[in-house]
């Protein structure tokens, strides 16, 4: 497989979860603003969207989407745990994760990456996505992981939205259990090691 990213991207989210797995990837690192890959290609022929992280399987196909990418990637070990099983209701209670995470943090902070946005629309999309830390926060008081005493997918999709908080001027210390959540996943070897690559 080949994991195609950008170093601060939401493909840290997939490549965090390849890690867990122990599954044999390629990263293939991609320039987004030229589109084109380490390797000279262009990543609009891989991704027409444009955007990381893309998965090529072994057999051609790309799959894109973030949370279709984790989920896919788990259910090819379903021993490690990383996804509850499909058709079950926690399995459900995954995709409500994913999709808050990918509606409501993802794309609610996405703007903010355009520097040119005026700075009272930058304030609106900062406070609300202040209203939703401070929606999630109570959870993560209540429970080590977003799906309870196991890290999984959507852990590490969550860490890496809540990476970006810094640089948009919100401090995650606002939130105490926020904080000590990124603090822990951060500290974990698959986290440590994709950190690494990314930045090498």
């Amino acid at each position: 497989m080949k994991l195609f990213f950008a170093p601060q991207a939401c493909s840290l989210s997939p490549h965090i979860v390849l890690r867990e797995l122990g599954l044999p990837f390629e990263l293939v690192r991609v320039d987004n603003l030229s589109k084109r890959t380490a390797d000279g290609r262009d990543f609009l022929e891989i991704n027409p969207r444009g955007y990381v992280a893309a998965l090529q399987l072994e057999n051609g196909e790309v799959l894109t989407e973030g949370p279709a990418i984790v989920q896919y990637l788990a259910d090819l070990k379903p021993e490690a745990g990383l996804a509850p099983a499909n058709g079950s209701w926690q399995r459900v209670r995954l995709q409500e994760c994913l999709n808050f995470i990918g509606t409501e943090l993802h794309a609610g902070a996405a703007p903010l990456f355009n520097a040119a946005l005026p700075e009272p629309v930058r304030a609106l999309f900062r406070d609300k996505l202040r209203r939703r830390l401070t929606q999630l926060a109570p959870q993560l008081a209540r429970q080590e992981y977003l799906l309870g005493g196991r890290f999984g997918v959507a852990d590490a999709y969550l860490f890496t939205v809540l990476g970006w908080m810094p640089r948009f001027g919100i401090e995650l210390a606002e939130w105490p259990p926020l904080a000590r959540y990124v603090e822990r996943i951060g500290a974990r070897a698959s986290v440590r090691a994709a950190l690494a690559a990314e930045a090498g």
